[in-house]
């Protein structure tokens, strides 16, 4: 089955299944084949969801593409890869991207803005001012503004994490009061309307948490068990705390360059963002 029909074949799994969902539809919504209580009652009508989601030269692919995936299975939404052209971007694995729609053509008023991240092609959005204009024009209206590891130094960067607690890859994520936020130790942070996920796989996590919040529980472990996503790794290795010594400072030691040079990115928005405290 492709995949972007999977939605609509979902929902006739769902419907005929008539499982209970905790957003219901008023009255005057149910119909004979929509029975009251059914998930589908979760998802709204009217327009779709508009979601924008950030695609660069060196970005990392997995940050994008797990909730690239939930989000295009939320049914009623858009999902628009943007970039400041509709040029094919090349990840830092070497997987080619194209995007859907240019900076100019993204719709002004967003429900998700999401930023994935990378390591020296993040580093170079986080002083670009066609980028950082980008974000700052369609955060005032973004109900929800997001990003998956490394993408939340882009997202403080142009100034929109300051006052928020925030996550980001753990190599990275004491860089974040840089940018005026609270750093969080933790796979997932909600800050008001800023949700941000920690390194690369907690996009899965991520974007089920944001499942959650717009189509209830249900419908957000109906996507789950449709993805299989049911994580049984080799090694508890996944966490700095869970690792030998060993294997962690070999890991900061790999990151230690790149990780610096982002710190100089930092510190440059920092001071183009007039930023005080907070080091």
């Amino acid at each position: 089955m492709h995949r972007r029909d999977f939605a609509k074949q979902m929902g006739a799994v769902l419907l005929a299944a008539g499982l209970p969902g905790e957003l219901q539809a008023s009255p005057q919504e149910s119909s004979p084949s929509t029975p009251p209580g059914n998930m589908l009652h979760a998802i709204p009508s009217g327009p779709p969801l508009q979601i924008a989601m950030l695609v660069y030269p060196g970005m990392t692919a997995l940050d994008l593409v797990a909730p690239q995936t939930i989000f295009s299975e939320l049914m009623n939404s858009q999902v628009h890869l943007v970039w400041k052209s509709r040029e094919n971007v090349t990840s830092d694995t070497g997987i080619s991207i194209v995007p859907t729609m240019s900076f100019a053509d993204c719709p002004a008023d967003l429900d998700i803005l999401f930023v994935g991240g990378g390591t020296r092609g993040t580093w170079a959005l986080m002083n670009d001012p066609t980028v950082v204009g980008f974000l700052q024009s369609r955060e005032a209206k973004a109900k929800l503004v997001t990003s998956v590891c490394t993408g939340s130094l882009v997202l403080g960067a142009a100034g929109l994490l300051s006052g928020y607690k925030a996550t980001s890859h753990w190599v990275a994520r004491d860089l974040l009061p840089l940018f005026g936020a609270t750093a969080v130790n933790a796979r997932v942070v909600e800050d008001r309307n800023r949700i941000t996920g920690a390194g690369v796989t907690a996009g899965m996590d991520f974007a089920l948490r944001i499942a959650t919040r717009l189509r209830g529980d249900e419908y957000a472990q109906a996507l789950q068990l449709a993805n299989e996503y049911d994580p049984q790794p080799p090694f508890k290795a996944g966490n700095p705390k869970d690792t030998s010594p060993k294997v962690r400072d070999f890991v900061s030691g790999y990151y230690a360059p790149a990780i610096e040079e982002a710190r100089g990115e930092a510190m440059k928005a920092r001071q183009r963002l007039g930023l005080q405290g907070g080091i």
